[in-house]
């Protein structure tokens, strides 16, 4: 059973989601963080983390220390399966248009900061999380390869680990 109504990837989708199910597009729009990825001119997975930096802000805004934790590793576990159907609908491994992982995993990099109270640490640590996703550093490049939603997950796992303690010594020695 597919879509019915108004197709809401006519004209920029990739022809992999034609004939897909409903649960199959929301997981491609979430997938792709929301169409960014389907849409950006270039450099996907850092448009793609944008709505990560709004979902960060409202992390350190609402949830004290102790719920952002959980809440980061539910964002992940959810990441996984999304992941896992956009890519098996849009039909490329590790597709760049797939950022779900660098915008649902985004807040864990900014664990316990004081983002809406330093704003300086917005755009600091959107710099250093994109450099330390592009890097991959050791294991983030080697567990990559692990099969569908899981792989493009658990490298963006290890680099917002990475991205945590960056920018909480940028915050040490600068805040």
């Amino acid at each position: 059973m597919g879509w019915k109504g108004k197709d809401p990837y006519e004209g920029q989708r990739p022809e992999a989601t034609l004939g897909a199910s409903f649960s199959q597009r929301l997981c491609v729009w979430l997938g792709t963080g929301f169409g960014l990825g389907l849409v950006a001119p270039c450099a996907p997975g850092t448009f793609g983390s944008l709505p990560g930096v709004a979902l960060a802000c409202a992390f350190a805004a609402w949830l004290p220390l102790w719920a952002q934790v959980p809440a980061c590793l539910a964002l992940t576990l959810l990441a996984v399966p999304i992941c896992t159907m956009s890519e098996r609908t849009l039909k490329k491994k590790d597709d760049g248009r797939i950022t779900a992982d660098e915008w649902m995993l985004y807040p864990i990099a900014t664990i316990g900061l004081p983002l809406t109270q330093a704003l300086w640490l917005i755009p600091a640590t959107f710099v250093v999380i994109r450099v330390l996703d592009v890097l991959k550093l050791p294991p983030a490049r080697q567990i990559q390869y692990l099969p569908e939603g899981w792989g493009i997950v658990a490298d963006d796992f290890a680099s917002q680990l990475y991205a945590l303690a960056a920018n909480w010594a940028l915050w040490h020695f600068l805040g």
